[in-house]
């Protein structure tokens, strides 16, 4: 058996933090910072991997349109009766799998199926896979508008045209 990655590890920590924050009724980016601000008194808290925090800030950031997306490649389901963990789950792979280029969307629902299997219920591996394998077909088009829109711009988001 395969040693966890770290982004792996990462990816874990960012839907136990979505898992709480909803439990909590609390915003993700808001437990991140008070993790970050603990950590400094307190390190076995344990640190906030750095792709954890981009995740959460932009989940955050994307959470209704994510949401949506989800919700509309549910089948037979609708998202709030879905386990909180398959809920965390699918949001975080289909923010990756919009945002994070860097990653095949093949290994970003390999990834969200072993969270599944780690983490939730007898069912949820075959489940994620196959919202995920809906989602994943939007991929391309997304990731492709998202560097249209990032081409035209520099660091700072100002135009460069």
């Amino acid at each position: 058996m395969k040693r966890p990655g770290t982004r792996h590890k990462a990816r874990k920590r960012a839907v136990d933090l979505l898992f709480e924050a909803e439990a909590k009724k609390v915003s993700p980016a808001q437990l991140v910072s008070e993790r970050r601000e603990y950590v400094r008194d307190d390190e076995s808290v344990g640190t906030i991997h750095d792709y954890t925090a981009v995740v959460i800030d932009g989940l955050s950031a994307d959470q209704a349109q994510i949401d949506a997306v989800v919700s509309s490649h549910l089948r037979d389901w609708t998202l709030p009766r879905l386990p909180a963990v398959d809920r965390a789950i699918l949001r975080l792979a289909t923010w990756e799998l919009f945002n994070s280029v860097d990653v095949d969307p093949v290994v970003i629902v390999d990834e969200a199926v072993e969270l599944a299997k780690e983490l939730s219920t007898d069912d949820s591996p075959a489940f994620v896979n196959g919202v995920l394998a809906r989602i994943a077909d939007l991929a391309p088009q997304v990731r492709a508008a998202h560097g249209a829109v990032a081409g035209g711009r520099d660091a700072d988001g100002a135009s460069t045209d």
